[in-house]
């Protein structure tokens, strides 16, 4: 299958269940921004992915002509969707977007009932702040939040303003969060080797030494029976990988450096997606 680029989970479509009935929603991509503030051009191979998918697995699909990527929401699968104001009302997805309008659109495509927004994503996310590196489901109404303590990392406000947010919200069934801080790794920037190791191509953005890297602990991936955990060789990572397997005590943890994956602008949970049986 041909594609632009390797990030497949933001190309892919949104599944979509009833009983056995698996149908999908092939979203419009444009490579996180398209021309305004996008991150590569051309994107077409990209954006065909979904309906490929779809149509290769015989899957029946709703086209929408809206632009939101699979690492820009997250769902509990019993009503509750959450997203951020950051990525998903960005201008250079949808043009300059209402709200009210976009809740209605993700309501009637996905059959949620309750819509949460964070403000920002992970600091410096150049996707525009993708929620799956700062906030994810571990089950209905209990989540893991990207978390600092250092207060001098700009992290930490944002961090902040999204447990402000998801202290005082409930899910789609009326609950409370359950909020599990995960602490993320000390700071880690691109080194002077990395950037030069980047082949420049006509219409990517370069890669520069010294930018940060979004190394989070949130992005994980599961899969049956285990979690895949990206680490990043900080000391962070032990504390890590215990704090999950008390989350997911009947998951084996799998852990998985994921430093090239950041240098690419992305993570674990990022380039995998799955299709529902």
């Amino acid at each position: 299958m041909s594609y632009n680029d390797a990030f497949f989970r933001d190309i892919s479509p949104t599944f979509l269940k009833n009983g056995d009935d698996v149908r999908a929603v092939d979203w419009e991509f444009n490579a996180w921004g398209g021309l305004f503030d996008g991150l590569y051009f051309p994107w077409d191979q990209d954006n065909l992915v979904s309906r490929k998918v779809c149509e290769l697995n015989r899957i029946d699909y709703y086209h929408t002509d809206f632009v939101l990527e699979g690492c820009g929401y997250i769902t509990d699968g019993q009503g509750t969707l959450i997203l951020t104001e950051e990525s998903a009302l960005s201008e250079g997805r949808n043009g300059i977007v209402d709200k009210t309008a976009v809740e209605a659109l993700l309501m009637d495509y996905l059959s949620v009932r309750k819509i949460i927004w964070i403000e920002q994503g992970y600091y410096m996310d150049e996707t525009n702040g993708d929620i799956d590196n700062m906030v994810r489901f571990i089950k209905p109404g209990e989540v893991v939040l990207t978390w600092t303590d250092d207060q001098n990392d700009p992290q930490y406000r944002i961090s902040h303003q999204a447990l402000e947010i998801l202290e005082r919200e409930t899910d789609a069934n009326g609950k409370r969060f359950i909020i599990h801080k995960i602490q993320i790794p000390a700071p880690m920037f691109a080194t002077d080797e990395e950037s030069n190791g980047v082949d420049p191509v006509n219409g990517l953005l370069p890669r520069y030494a010294g930018d940060r890297l979004v190394a989070s602990y949130v992005n994980f991936y599961l899969v049956n029976g285990a979690v895949i955990l990206p680490i990043f060789h900080d000391d962070q990572d032990d504390v890590a990988i215990h704090k999950f397997s008390k989350l997911f005590p009947d998951r084996k943890i799998i852990p998985i450096y994921c430093r090239e994956l950041l240098l690419g602008g992305g993570n674990i949970h990022s380039i995998v997606a799955s299709i529902p049986k």
